[in-house]
């Protein structure tokens, strides 16, 4: 009996250092992560207050002062009142980058929540194959979606161009003309939009559709035997009983939209005359190409504030206080 007991601690106490071990092993490499990235945001927050550059002998403690003076808000003084050049490309990368993501979220909910709809609606025979078809762009890379557009696009050999010179038009040189333009934005700008769109609508698509799904339909065969038509059971119970997805997925639209970056530098870097110079390709450019790290973290810090601003709308206009 005495024996059996000493085995039973013996193998309790293993089965504890067993999963002590395990926990350290995990939590310790995570705890590392998290502190880089802990330093390396509070690096940024510190060095928005400089005139920083990797390029330049500072002084001693983190190059921080010297030839590296310390400016205060200086940074965020010329970004809103100073005539340099790179205030203004700030304002121009600021403007682009609201239009491009308060373009894409309409575009983007109307036409992932509209698919999501009548998927819905067709036989369960083919829902399985339309969904991984429009499922597929969301598996690709930025940078295949930014090659394939950028094949579509070119003014000769795009069948883009060959589709309007097929119906008599003159061919449009989508990512290069800075004078062509739709609705006060750049064609260029568009035409990123669109392939932007293309990648990304699949993701929303199919959250859309597990919300759908979510609905009771005893609540829509209720309201037809009432006298309601489809639109109005639309409009009155679906829309009303996904808010809290359609709250999730217009906050993650508008934070991966003012985050885009890699396939604007593949298919256009910024141009043409800076008409698809967006936040994140500007903070990139000054922080790794002209070494002015000070400026591309408040640069960084704005985009944050504005994220969080539109974030918090979001969060306080289409939040619900309910559960179904």
């Amino acid at each position: 009996m005495t024996q059996s007991v000493k085995n039973k601690n013996f193998s309790t106490s293993g089965l504890t250092k067993s999963k002590n071990r395990f926990v350290s092993q995990i939590v310790i490499p995570l705890l590392i992560y998290n502190s880089l990235g802990i330093f390396i945001l509070g690096w940024a927050f510190i060095l928005m207050f400089y005139n920083y550059s990797p390029g330049r002998l500072g002084g001693p403690i983190l190059g921080l002062g010297g030839s590296n003076p310390f400016i205060g808000l200086g940074n965020f003084s010329e970004m809103f009142q100073g005539i340099s050049v790179k205030s203004r490309l700030f304002l121009v990368s600021l403007k682009n980058t609201l239009v491009f993501a308060f373009a894409v979220l309409p575009l983007n909910l109307v036409l992932t929540l509209t698919l999501a709809y009548l998927l819905e609606e067709i036989g369960s025979k083919f829902k399985a194959l339309y969904r991984a078809i429009y499922f597929l762009p969301v598996l690709m890379s930025s940078v295949g979606v930014a090659i394939i557009w950028l094949s579509m696009y070119d003014p000769q050999a795009g069948w883009i161009n060959a589709i309007v010179r097929f119906f008599g038009g003159q061919p449009v040189a989508w990512l290069s003309d800075p004078r062509a333009g739709f609705l006060g934005v750049s064609v260029a700008l568009w035409a990123v939009i669109l392939a932007y769109l293309w990648q990304d609508y699949g993701y929303n698509m199919v959250i859309f559709i597990a919300a759908l799904q979510s609905i009771p339909q005893d609540l829509k065969d209720a309201a037809l035997i009432d006298g309601a038509t489809p639109w109005q059971t639309f409009r009155l119970i679906t829309i009303q009983l996904i808010k809290p997805t359609f709250l999730f997925v217009s906050v993650m639209t508008m934070l991966s939209s003012f985050q885009v970056f890699d396939i604007i530098q593949v298919m256009t870097n910024g141009g043409p005359g800076n008409k698809t110079q967006v936040l994140m390709l500007d903070i990139y450019k000054n922080a790794f190409r002209y070494q002015n790290m000070g400026w591309a973290a408040a640069e960084s810090f704005v985009l944050f504030l504005i994220i969080m601003a539109i974030t918090l709308f979001q969060m306080r206009v289409l939040r619900t206080d309910w559960e179904y």
